[in-house]
């Protein structure tokens, strides 16, 4: 089995302007079960109450995604798979709701599904139920303590039943390894490493993570560069590029503003406020909801 997951993050990375986003709703994040933690990063869950409609961004981790949701608009509880995002994601919220996600290790949720490859739900948000039928999101929403939501989403979970899978074992691993180690940045050489050809990984990640490794290697350094974009003062880009593997600044600008649709320069923590949802492409979502993935 994959190395464990060593607990839910604490960082905020691929959250745009965190700090607003936590002053307009009560965010958290849990640990699943002991048996689910090989696969999950962790559970997050969100409640809100808003004089005013509010719109959360974020830029997608290489994670599937799974969102049971409640509102006061008269919609029943539904529960929604959010494939890998390709792009920025606008969540809009508005009145009183509570959702309770699920976020996969990228690799991790191929156990679950195992009928079809992963990246069948890239860029697409879908209603999960004929994935899931069994799943009642009213058992999961309904209760009011965190730790009884928690004990919901395990039970759902873990009757699902999932088997280990060494593709996605060796998936999440891949991963992990591109997540943590700035050096890995060419793809037949991670191939190489995994004892594997270029075409043979490029199928492991469009069955297990529904992204080639390409993608998650920029991915991850742009959620890198959104971090120091946010936080540091000042940023020395040229340094910054040098370090994230791109041949020049002009390269990694042309990603960061290409994924955020806005260049660095526009992300000042404390004037920022983003897009109002603008630079979403309504292309990307097959069903027409909206997607999220903290």
């Amino acid at each position: 089995m994959a190395a464990h997951n060593p607990g839910p993050r604490r960082d905020t990375r691929g959250i745009v302007d965190a700090a607003d986003l936590f002053t307009h709703v009560r965010f958290r994040r849990h640990e699943p079960a002991p048996a689910l933690r090989p696969y999950l990063e962790h559970y997050w869950l969100i409640d809100w109450d808003l004089p005013q409609p509010y719109a959360s961004h974020v830029v997608p981790h290489p994670s599937v995604n799974l969102v049971f949701q409640r509102y006061d608009d008269g919609r029943p509880d539904f529960l929604e798979l959010s494939g890998v995002g390709l792009s920025l994601a606008t969540r809009k919220l508005s009145g009183r709701g509570r959702v309770c996600g699920i976020q996969f290790r990228p690799g991790g949720f191929r156990p679950f599904a195992p009928v079809f490859p992963v990246s069948e739900w890239t860029d697409r948000v879908i209603l999960a139920d004929p994935v899931f039928p069994a799943a009642d999101p009213a058992a999961v929403l309904s209760p009011d303590r965190d730790e009884d939501r928690v004990a919901a989403l395990d039970g759902f979970l873990l009757g699902l039943d999932p088997r280990p899978d060494p593709q996605a074992e060796l998936a999440m691993e891949l991963v992990d390894r591109i997540r943590h180690d700035r050096t890995v940045r060419r793809v037949d050489a991670l191939a190489r490493e995994a004892g594997l050809s270029a075409r043979s990984l490029q199928r492991l990640f469009a069955a297990c993570v529904g992204v080639g490794p390409k993608w998650v290697v920029l991915r991850y350094r742009i959620h890198e560069a959104l971090e120091h974009a946010e936080s540091a003062a000042i940023v020395d880009w040229t340094r910054l590029a040098d370090e994230l593997g791109y041949a020049d600044q002009a390269h990694l600008v042309r990603d960061f503003t290409a994924t955020l649709g806005a260049p660095p320069s526009a992300l000042r923590p404390a004037a920022f406020r983003p897009w109002s949802g603008a630079v979403v492409r309504p292309d990307a979502y097959s069903s027409g909801h909206e997607r999220h993935s903290p």
